[in-house]
Order: structure tokens, then sequence, then C-alpha cells
């Protein structure tokens, strides 16, 4: 018998909720056959107790636990584990904050919550929250869950996501990433099909005597005031006795390397090294541009054999479709919180 029997009230949330300016709408997980976690939409979790559900003479489902836990949020996945009679619930957090210091984007980031509710013996009835993990990203997650077992989550998104230390202040990180994303090169290099030249600027009360160059064919060493700077093997050979240095008027030193290899360009200037930054001027990038020009078509998809096209977009099932062409699957360890898997 298929037949659906007559609905029963099981939980009822705080008629008061409407009182709440900011509030979304309440979430629900069906964590296990007996335990349920519940977003009401102002920021409180709440663990619920529901008994073997399908069982028509169930009792009403019982609050096991409840707590505020900040800004509102709602509740996209949970597991319930059993390990050495300590009970647990691991339940996973969404949440869409503003940020005040993104000017350029949108001025909002996402952030994943990782709540972990423990009861730790069979005598003690009262659930505490245990760990409280934070993710942050720029895009909502295609896809994100916690492991059955516990141990690590796997989250599919657009964008990657990375974890925030608890009680760090957001803005602070914010400032922390800014600060790693201007870090200036400590060099910068151009160059032609005959020579490259690579400029550095120098500090102020560095002289002639403080520098202190070393060309080789297939190498060079750079060393200020005692200190190296840069050295390595180059990508090519070079002219080494040809090669020279000189400090220009705006305090910056300036090296000129002549290639041995003659139009050969170099994706790199030291091999493996990547404090510098290459700058390449309009010249070169319309030459390349030229170069190209063959790959390319006005046409979005351009098809030479029409009568045949490739694909029915009506056949295709919904698996068949990816939802952003750089989309991730990442995995994060729960014990270390790093990425293990890409």
């Amino acid at each position: 018998d298929t037949a659906l029997g007559k609905p029963r009230e099981v939980f009822r949330l705080p008629t008061d909720l409407i009182a709440y300016d900011n509030r979304l709408c309440a979430s629900m997980h069906f964590t296990s056959s007996t335990w349920v976690t519940l977003s009401d939409g102002t920021g409180r979790l709440y663990l619920i107790g529901t008994g073997e559900r399908g069982n028509s003479a169930s009792e009403k489902w019982e609050i096991m636990f409840n707590e505020e836990l900040g800004n509102p949020f709602i509740i996209i996945h949970s597991i319930s584990l059993l390990k050495a009679e300590e009970h647990s619930i691991a339940t996973l957090l969404l949440r869409i904050e503003k940020e005040e210091l993104d000017m350029k984007g949108s001025g909002f980031y996402v952030s994943l919550e990782w709540v972990t509710i423990n009861k730790k013996s069979k005598d003690k009835k009262k659930y505490e929250i245990t760990k409280r993990n934070i993710l942050r990203g720029k895009s909502v997650p295609h896809y994100a869950a916690i492991e059955p077992n516990g141990n690590g989550l796997m989250i599919v998104s657009y964008k990657s996501f990375t974890f925030v230390q608890v009680g760090q202040n957001l803005e602070e990180s914010k400032d922390e990433d800014m600060s790693e994303k201007i870090k200036e090169p400590l060099y910068y290099w151009q160059q032609t099909e005959d020579d490259l030249t690579v400029t550095i600027s120098l500090p102020e009360d560095c002289t002639k005597e403080d520098i202190q160059i070393q060309f080789l064919p297939d190498h060079v060493n750079v060393v200020l005031k005692g200190q190296r700077f840069l050295e390595g093997n180059l990508y090519s050979s070079i002219d080494h006795e040809s090669s020279t240095w000189i400090i220009k008027e705006n305090n910056s030193l300036e090296i000129s390397l002549i290639k041995k290899n003659e139009g050969l360009t170099w994706p790199e200037l030291v091999v493996g090294d990547k404090q510098g930054e290459f700058i390449r001027d309009s010249a070169q990038c319309a030459a390349i541009a030229e170069r190209l020009m063959h790959l390319t078509s006005d046409e979005l998809n351009p098809n030479p054999d029409k009568g045949k096209p490739p694909c029915n977009a009506q056949e295709l099932e919904e698996c068949d479709i990816f939802f952003e062409e750089s989309s991730s699957l990442c995995r994060f360890d729960g014990s270390t919180l790093k990425t293990t898997h890409v």
C-alpha cells in the first residue's frame, strides 16, 4: 500500500521568527534515520532526535541541541557518526557574507562552516560544539558534502575555497591576502630578438662598489651589498663577454644580456625563478596576434560540415552537462585542513 497517511505535526519553529529582519528561509537536512539538523533562518542551529521515522507510533521530534551561531545560514549537508560510544553530528553551513574591502568584485564572499557537535558518553546527555572550521570562497559551490566517515570534505566549485582560522578577523585575512598579491616583483625583464634587459630597483644607499655581477654562457649571478639577489641557469645561452650592466639615473640597475641564439623567444629568464615579472611591449603582442590569426574565426563555432552536427543538445543527459569549464573538485582533510586532492 503506497497511500500516504494523514500528516502529523512533529516539530514547530518558534512563532517569533518574523521579528528578524534578515531572516532566511528555514532549511533542514535528514542526517540519518533518527537525526535531523535544522536551521530556523536566523542563525540558530537545531539538532533534533526524530526516533525511527516512518513508524506511525513515533512521538514528536525532540530538540537535543540548539545554539546561536552568528549570521543566518542554510544547511547543505550533515552526517551522524558513532565511534566508541561517542556520538557526533557534523554539519556544513553556508552563508553569503558582505566584504567591505572588495571594491572591484561583487562585494560578497561565500562562507562554509564545518561544525561538529559531540556527546562523549551515554551518561552525558548534553551535546556540545567541539569543532568549528570555516572555509572561504568567491562562488557558491555546485556541490559540498562531508565524507561519510567525517575525515574530509568534498567541494565542487567554480572558484576555489580555503580554510580561515576560527577567530581570525576576516578583514585582517583580506589584508594579508592583498599584501601578498600586491607584493612587487624583485626585478622586471624585457626581450627583443637580439637581447634581454633586466631592471632592478636598488636600495637608496647602494653604490657601484656594492654590486657584483658574474656573466657566464648559461648562468648569471647578481650580488647586492654582499647578499645574493639573483642566481641561476639562464633559459638559453648568452654572449657573456658582450653582456653589460649600468646604474641608471632613477637609482635602478639595468642589465643587458645578449642572446647567443638570435630570434629565440625566452619564456623565462632564470630557469624556475618566479620572482621577476616579464613586460611585453605592444609591438610584440601585435606580432604574436598576427601569427595566431589563422587559428581564429569570426564565428563562435564554425562548422564546415553543417549537415552533420557533432551532437544534438536535446539528446544530452543532465550528467553530460558540466557547470563551468574551470570548475574543480577538491578534497579537504579534516585534520590538517589542507587540500589533498584536486
